[in-house]
């Protein structure tokens, strides 16, 4: 994915690859089809916090939204690791989405410290 692109951007690209990842799966096994819902829910939901936050009523509540978004891609980058180490799906094929999952993990721990610095700086120091 190209790094010009925006959170939101990128998260949705992210949510659309992943939808399509869960319509290959959901023609496999009954355990493979209830991995694919939950790779499905984290994987989509990344996106939808960050579309939330953009909207926040407040920096507590962009922070929350934002933390929500990381905690979901670090699920949904559980899901892919456990679908190419119980041979699922070829480790190969997942490899770029997995990178992706990675790197938006990488970006929300940035934009959830940078923002609750921020905050703390303005005289905040309530935890999220």
């Amino acid at each position: 994915m190209s790094a010009e692109l925006t959170i939101v951007e990128r998260s949705f690209e992210f949510a659309v690859r992943v939808v399509r990842l869960c319509r290959f799966l959901d023609d496999q096994d009954r355990s493979t089809r209830t991995l694919a819902s939950q790779l499905l829910r984290s994987g989509t939901s990344i996106g939808a916090n960050i579309e939330e936050a953009q909207a926040g009523q407040s920096k507590a509540d962009f922070i929350a939204k934002m933390s929500i978004s990381r905690k979901e891609a670090r699920e949904t980058l559980y899901w892919l690791r456990l679908l190419k180490a119980a041979d699922i799906v070829e480790a190969n094929k997942l490899d770029d989405i997995t990178r992706e999952a990675d790197e938006l993990v990488r970006i929300l721990t940035s934009i959830v410290k940078t923002s609750q610095l921020g905050r703390s700086a303005s005289g905040t120091n309530a935890k999220v």
